[in-house]
């Protein structure tokens, strides 16, 4: 488990990463970029084009991609964090590093809900938020992005604790419908508190996902009207098909699609999003660690799924992991575009895979081999240890 060094602690840096064979930008509007070269300095992206268009020199880290696939980084829109890279969920180590391997990131809290002994009093709930948030703004194991500090909100809260919990720098409430908060008007009011001072909502969804959750149906999700209709799948039972039809038309809202869930009711959600035109509105996570355990190829998985038996463009089922989530959480990262963080996945198609191009393998179901990750420009991982290997190799010339 490493600690994140600050980006700039040695001095200038510029990445240079040349002879890109596929540039997947994570922009619905425009998934696939007529480039071989990506630029960044000091963490951010500067140029993206043809290698004789744009300025190379200088480079402090030059990369050869090999006709290697460049994508952003994954964006794992759910999960459940406790204190750095452990999960007391299932007793395990190094879990967020193990999700990088699988080419994530960043990832987004939906509350603290594992930490030993949670404190469900007001006053012990906000400690435990701002203590997240700081501690995780503090630390990133691997360099992973992990926007945690998700307070459950509990019945007893009053307008001044959202106000005090954005204030100490808090941007996130964890699922409503975890803590004691399981109806539609209370819900709605301490939504609308949090939406005030600027605090971004998610919504359990379904049925209990473990003992002493319990259901949400549509009418408390339409009524609560939070940011982010939490895995509309399920974590893991989903809602009647009717249901989830009604959320999807009754709200404008993000429709959170999560490995953890119901994988028919997660390609039905798709297809709902399809017909109404609204495919923007489609984020994936994982909801891990759960009792599923700990899934670090779960947002690979999830966009080979839907690119192979929901029949989407896998160039598309990209965006849904990347773009999509950044837009809606209001991230610098998720798309491959001038200014924004320098967070990249270089992949290929898994060795011995039927599918011509990594494009192709992923619309067969196959799932590529991450061959690195960068993060804030700088290079976090080489090949990796949990997906297939893949079929070719970058190399970094220099750096």
């Amino acid at each position: 488990m490493a600690h994140d060094a600050p980006a700039a602690a040695g001095g200038p840096t510029k990445l240079v990463i040349r002879n890109i064979g596929l540039i997947l930008s994570g922009d619905l509007a425009r998934p696939i970029l007529d480039a071989d070269t990506v630029v960044a300095e000091g963490g951010r992206i500067t140029a993206i084009g043809r290698e004789k268009d744009v300025d190379t020199e200088g480079a402090t880290t030059l990369i050869d991609a090999n006709g290697t696939t460049l994508t952003p980084g994954l964006i794992d829109s759910h999960v459940h964090p406790v204190a750095g890279d452990w999960t007391p969920r299932q007793s395990q180590m190094n879990w967020i590093d193990s999700s990088l391997h699988g080419g994530v990131t960043t990832m987004i809290s939906a509350g603290e809900v594992h930490y030993p002994g949670r404190a469900k009093d007001v006053v012990g709930l906000k400690a435990l938020a701002i203590t997240a948030q700081r501690s995780f703004d503090a630390f990133r194991p691997s360099g992973v992005k992990v926007h945690a500090g998700a307070p459950v909100i509990e019945n007893e809260m009053v307008e001044d604790d959202f106000k005090e919990l954005a204030a100490a720098g808090v941007k996130l409430l964890g699922e409503v419908g975890l803590g004691g908060v399981k109806d539609g008007p209370t819900a709605r009011k301490m939504v609308g508190w949090a939406r005030k001072y600027g605090i971004q909502s998610t919504i359990h969804t379904g049925g209990p996902s473990i003992p002493g959750s319990g259901l949400i149906d549509k009418d408390v999700v339409l009524e609560a009207d939070t940011d982010v209709v939490g895995h509309i799948n399920g974590g893991h039972t989903a809602l009647p098909d009717n249901q989830i039809r009604c959320i999807c038309e009754g709200c404008k809202r993000g429709l959170e699609i999560v490995h953890n869930g119901n994988e028919r009711s997660a390609l039905y959600t798709l297809r709902i999003a399809r017909e109404l035109g609204e495919l923007n509105r489609v984020i994936l996570g994982t909801d891990g660690p759960a009792g599923s355990g700990v899934q670090p190829l779960g947002i690979l998985r999830m966009v080979s799924m839907l690119s192979s038996l929901g029949e989407l463009p896998a160039e598309e089922a990209f965006c849904l992991a990347t773009g999509n989530t950044a837009r809606m959480r209001a991230l610098d990262c998720g798309i491959i575009e001038v200014g924004r963080a320098a967070d990249f996945v270089l992949m290929d198609k898994a060795q011995h895979s039927p599918g011509v191009t990594l494009l192709d393998s992923v619309r067969l179901g196959d799932l590529p081999g991450v061959c690195m990750t960068v993060i804030d420009g700088i290079v976090r991982t080489q090949r990796s240890r949990n997906t297939p290997p893949a079929g070719r190799m970058p190399v970094v010339v220099k750096g």
